[in-house]
C-alpha cells in the first residue's frame, strides 16, 4: 500500500475522532484525506460522482458542526440573543474545561438568559433541553458522516 494512502486513512481516521474532540475540525480532516487520496491515485479513484458525494457530506458535516447547536436552541424557542451568548460561554467553557464543560455551560446559559428575558422557568429549562440535546445529536451526526466517509474511503483504497 502506498504511503499516501495511509496517510489519507489516518487523516479519515483522525477526522472521526475529531468530530468528538474539541478543538479538532473532524470534517475537515475528513476531506483532507479524502482528496489526498484522490490526488495520489492521480485523480482517479475515487470517480468524480464520489468524490463530489463526499465532498458534499464533509460539508454538510461542517454545517453541523457550526450550526447544529444554534439551529436546535432557535427550534426549542430560544433567542438569538440567547443564542449568541450560549456560542461564546460555550467555547470559552471549552477551552477552560473541555466538552461536559462545554455542554453545562450552554444549558446553564440558555436557561439563565430565557429565565431573564421571560421569567419562566419551565419554559427556560425546555430551551435548554433543546439546546443541550440539540448539541448532542449533532455531535452523534458528524460521527456518523464522517464515520461514513472514511468506509467509502477505506472501500476506494481497498477495493
Amino acid at each position: 500500500m502506498d504511503v499516501l494512502a495511509l496517510v489519507a486513512i489516518a487523516l479519515a481516521v483522525l477526522g472521526v475522532v475529531g468530530t468528538v474532540v474539541p478543538l479538532l475540525p473532524g470534517a475537515l480532516l475528513s476531506l483532507s484525506g479524502v482528496f489526498l487520496y484522490w490526488w495520489s491515485t492521480g485523480y482517479t479513484d475515487p470517480s468524480l460522482p464520489v468524490l463530489a458525494a463526499l465532498v458534499f457530506v464533509g460539508l454538510f458535516t461542517v454545517a453541523i458542526d457550526y450550526f447544529g447547536g444554534a439551529i436546535a436552541a432557535r427550534a426549542g424557542g430560544a433567542s438569538a440573543v440567547t443564542t449568541g451568548l450560549a456560542v461564546v460561554v460555550g467555547l470559552v467553557l471549552l477551552v477552560v474545561t473541555g466538552p461536559v464543560g462545554f455542554l453545562l455551560g450552554i444549558a446553564a446559559t440558555v436557561f439563565l438568559a430565557e429565565f431573564y428575558r421571560n421569567d419562566d422557568a419551565e419554559a427556560s429549562a425546555r430551551v435548554a433541553f433543546y439546546a443541550t440535546v440539540g448539541v448532542l445529536a449533532s455531535t452523534v451526526m458528524q460521527v456518523l458522516l464522517t464515520g461514513a466517509m472514511l468506509v467509502v474511503l477505506l472501500l476506494a483504497v481497498f477495493f
